[in-house]
């Protein structure tokens, strides 16, 4: 689903043999020294990361982004990913990854968990932070020639909310109430509570601005396949199951503060491969077919450290999770659910399954990159086998059948975990499942694996707590109001299906709200570290390992970067570092 912390500007490449080492940069967590801060960055090379923003000297500008010579100009990069989107624009984090290349957002976050201009070129908030006031660039159209004005930012608002995005109403919903265009360039954002992240959280591009003539007049599908927005590309092609083909937008002239240069982007488009199998994929960019691949395959991670420009990113929100039931079935019992805590050995799982190269995570409500995590209350459940055992006896769960799982009464401790497996859960991380299942024995569960295919895990089917007794997956956030996401109670009137443990404890609502409403980061702080001791206390999941995303590019590339708000591949920057290369990419056919 759906992430401020964030990745850097590539670096510049050796020059010379093709053999030569490329630079890598991993993105690990840190201690945050503001609420809005919480990653940093470790590099094989001398350089220092930092902001990139237009103000920065040329020459600074040039070392942080690959792009200390002039680039070539033209050609298509041929771009491998693990994930087909549903859409091109819409709430889960692959339709985030291909609307960052079509719609441009208000504002764009930056690497020390802030954010800069983009459409929006200022903003204030009034004294009780219910009125944030945008003024916003008087010179952007979207390519179907509709002025991106006032009027279209309040139109997108009502949009998201009114179901056109349900990540983007699952953010805001609760605190929207309207919008009021003031003049042309003049926006007012009325909430009904003060809300904190609110510039954090228009960073994503779940809100990425679309054309209203467009919405209007087109059908679902067009604006599914072909959303019309202002962003340095536009939707050529789109091949199911094979390739979308992005095209330059000749007229782009307002990329965000933080961009790596301005103007139209300098290659003539994208072609963004579907490549599910790992191994394909990865062989791909070796054999020269790709210029560059996501989701690098862990057992390739090495390797391409070595021989590609590689970079990781640690994404914030909720990380990979095991959500368990605690409406229904044995998980409904708060010491079955902390023995399952205490159980499993994660750490040891994720290295093993992973190979070392994704951190495992202890806490099973924020990733250790989410501002205002809290590492105390992050690990209140090291792996302890004893500990496990004596909390099933203590529940009555004392029998045992000859395959080893508890009972009581006759029932076995049995539960059926479900997961979207190659759409939410990659390979490694279905690995990690089996680990966790082979585990989990020792203490007498018997966890039934269901892996789901895709149409299964987005048709709804299992989203009800009669479909399961737990849950593995992940929501990106850049901030920990993910946690009002995950755990708002759900009612008649206001479903939440993303409380997928669904919990309902008023208490730990309340913190959460409090936490979203506080005056200062420092409260902000104080009372999410409050939601995440409360929440460990209840223990509805647990951590399994971070959501990361890789991309390795070729010695043919230079310029694309993750961004910082959800760390998605940014292709406007990228260019072809000679001529030969370029002339050897395809053609945009008409």
């Amino acid at each position: 689903m759906s992430t401020t912390p964030s990745p850097s500007a590539p670096e510049n490449r050796d020059s010379g043999n093709a053999g030569a080492r490329r630079r890598t940069r991993t993105f690990a967590s840190g201690l945050a020294l503001a609420a809005a801060s919480a990653l940093i960055l470790t590099s094989c090379s001398a350089g220092q990361a930092g902001s990139a923003g237009p103000a920065a000297p040329a020459d600074r500008q040039a070392a942080l982004t690959g792009t200390a010579v002039d680039p070539v100009q033209g050609g298509v990069i041929e771009y491998g990913h693990l994930q087909e989107p549903n859409c091109i624009f819409g709430g889960w984090i692959q339709e985030n990854f291909t609307a960052r290349q079509v719609l441009d957002n208000l504002v764009s976050a930056t690497e020390d968990g802030s954010v800069v201009p983009w459409i929006a070129t200022g903003w204030e908030v009034s004294e009780d932070r219910t009125v944030w006031t945008l003024d916003l660039r008087d010179d952007v159209t979207f390519t179907d020639g509709t002025d991106l004005d006032a009027a279209a930012v309040a139109y997108n608002f009502d949009y998201w909310l009114d179901g056109g995005n349900g990540t983007a109403a699952a953010h805001l919903g609760g605190f929207y109430d309207h919008s009021e265009v003031v003049d042309r360039n003049t926006v007012k954002i009325h909430l009904s509570s003060p809300f904190a992240p609110f510039l954090s959280t228009l960073s994503q591009s779940y809100f990425g601005l679309q054309s209203p003539t467009a919405l209007e007049t087109r059908s679902d599908e067009q604006n599914c396949t072909e959303p019309i927005g202002s962003g340095p590309f536009t939707v050529k092609d789109w091949r199911r199951g094979e390739y979308i083909e992005f095209e330059r937008n000749e007229d782009y002239a307002w990329a965000p503060e933080n961009a790596r240069h301005q103007g139209p982007a300098l290659v003539e488009g994208i072609r963004w491969n579907i490549v599910p199998d790992n191994t394909s994929r990865y062989g791909s960019l070796l054999s020269g077919e790709m210029d560059a691949i996501g989701e690098v395959p862990a057992v390739n991670i090495e390797q391409a450290r070595e021989e590609f420009e590689f970079t990781q990113y640690i994404t914030p929100g909720r990380p990979v999770v095991m959500n368990l039931n605690t409406q229904r079935g044995v998980f409904a019992e708060q010491a079955v659910r902390q023995a399952l805590s205490f159980a499993t050995d994660r750490q040891a799982n994720v290295e093993s399954a992973f190979l070392g190269t994704v951190p495992s995570e202890p806490s099973g409500y924020l990733s250790q990159t989410t501002p205002d995590y809290d590492e105390d209350a992050a690990t209140e459940y090291p792996f302890d086998l004893e500990r496990a055992n004596g909390l099933l006896d203590e529940a009555g769960w004392t029998g045992r059948d000859e395959d080893g799982t508890r009972t009581r009464d006759g029932q076995r401790l049995t539960a059926k975990v479900v997961y979207g497996l190659n759409s939410i859960i990659t390979p490694d991380g279905n690995t990690v499942i089996q680990n966790f299942q082979e585990q989990a024995r020792a203490a007498g569960f018997d966890l039934v694996l269901r892996p789901l295919t895709p149409s299964e895990n987005f048709s709804g089917a299992f989203s009800t707590p009669e479909s399961y007794d737990a849950s593995v997956g992940y929501w990106t956030s850049p901030h920990a109001g993910i946690l009002n996401i995950n755990y708002r109670p759900s009612t008649e009137d206001a479903p939440n299906g993303a409380n997928t443990t669904f919990l309902d404890d008023p208490e730990v609502f309340e913190t959460i709200q409090s936490a979203l409403q506080a005056p200062s980061p420092e409260l902000v702080a104080e009372r999410f570290s409050e939601a995440q001791y409360e929440l460990s206390e209840l223990a509805p999941a647990i951590g399994l390992y971070t959501q990361t995303n890789t991309v390795a590019v070729s010695e043919d590339v230079t310029g694309i970067w993750l961004e910082p708000a959800q760390g998605g591949p940014i292709f406007h920057d990228a260019a072809f570092t000679s001529e030969a290369a370029r002339d050897a990419s395809p053609e945009i056919e008409d």
